[in-house]
């Protein structure tokens, strides 16, 4: 019986197939062995830049501190043929395998993420804040807006490109430039100017980007969302009567300083298209990104014969509004007086 044992172990059929057995074991443990370990359950991300390579995806793998071998993912990644690097920001999950986590990155199957944007004045601020949540960078996001050649097929130029961005939550993905975020905020623009929005600019009249820019002033001038329909109202009169608007904010803007309190003379004898005390109308394009509150605000405005605004004396936000330059100079002695109160000059 021994000697017959012997010869059986002989033959080669029993050694193919301790052979396939022991491939089928290194593929189970290359592939189907869990190879992702995230503590507490809490959100972890592989990110995939478009100029990655092999190298690169295995380097930012290791550096999540979330796989326990990087060896037996390499080793997927050439049995699975992942070759084509594809940029985006991949899910990691606890207990995922090498098997799926090469299928997501090989197909590109990454996780769509929540883009959220406001209360933003500059172009600058805007792209620094996008660039912090998709792969676009802020020089990329920064220089298209400015880019004239670029912006005259949507109709835009230079100083009204930030209207296009719409204030809101966007389901995007990570991996888009900064093309793809200029035209996704214009399909996202387009649809938020309904034919009643517009139908409402048209009746001022205004034209969209007229009314955002009208709305960037509004909300530099108060926080207070029940008084921006009265101030719209009240800019939109001086408009009406080819009165310089005369506001603050824009000369703030020309300046490039927001934090001014008090406004000097040098400040409103500033040369500049946003100087709205010099030049009548409404200057070239938003002094920030105006909020859809805002915009409805000036396309809801407030119907009444004031022309005349100044912050009230209680410093809390608030306007006292006047028909007459009598009133408004009664108005301005109170809060001059407030500010002298305060020191502040």
């Amino acid at each position: 019986m021994f000697l017959k044992n012997i010869f059986f172990l002989k033959k080669p059929l029993f050694w193919l197939f301790i052979l396939a057995a022991a491939l089928f074991m290194y593929l189970i443990f290359i592939l189907i062995i869990p190879n992702i370990f995230i503590k507490n359950e809490e959100d972890k991300y592989l990110f995939v830049r478009d100029n990655n390579s092999m190298e690169d995806v295995i380097r930012n793998l290791d550096k999540t501190n979330q796989v326990f071998s990087v060896f037996t993912f390499k080793q997927a990644a050439t049995i699975l043929g992942y070759k084509k690097i594809r940029p985006g920001r991949y899910e990691l999950s606890n207990g995922m395998n090498n098997f799926k986590l090469v299928r997501i990155l090989k197909n590109g199957r990454q996780t769509p993420l929540k883009l959220t944007f406001n209360n933003i004045r500059t172009k600058e601020q805007l792209a620094g804040r996008l660039s912090k949540m998709i792969m676009a960078d802020s020089l990329s996001i920064v220089q298209l807006m400015n880019d004239s050649a670029f912006l005259v097929s949507y109709e835009q130029n230079p100083n009204t490109s930030i209207a296009v961005f719409i204030p809101n939550t966007y389901e995007v993905f990570w991996d888009m430039d900064a093309r793809e975020l200029f035209e996704r905020m214009k399909r996202e623009y387009d649809i938020f100017w309904t034919e009643d929005r517009k139908a409402k600019a048209a009746a001022i009249p205004l034209t969209s980007v007229e009314v955002a820019t009208l709305a960037s002033i509004v909300e530099e001038e108060t926080n207070n969302k029940t008084e921006r329909p009265m101030v719209a109202g009240l800019y939109i009169n001086r408009l009406k009567k080819e009165m310089p608007l005369q506001a603050d904010p824009t000369l703030k803007f020309a300046v490039g300083d927001f934090s001014i309190k008090r406004l000097k003379l040098g400040h409103i004898l500033k040369i500049s298209p946003y100087n709205t005390y010099r030049n009548k109308g409404l200057p070239p394009g938003p002094i920030r990104v105006a909020s859809q509150n805002g915009i409805d605000a000036v396309l809801n405005f407030a119907k009444h014969d004031y022309i005349f605004m100044c912050a009230k004396e209680t410093l809390n936000g608030e306007h006292n509004f006047a028909i007459t330059y009598a009133e408004h100079q009664a108005n301005a002695r109170r809060y001059q007086k407030a500010l002298d109160a305060l020191k502040i000059n």
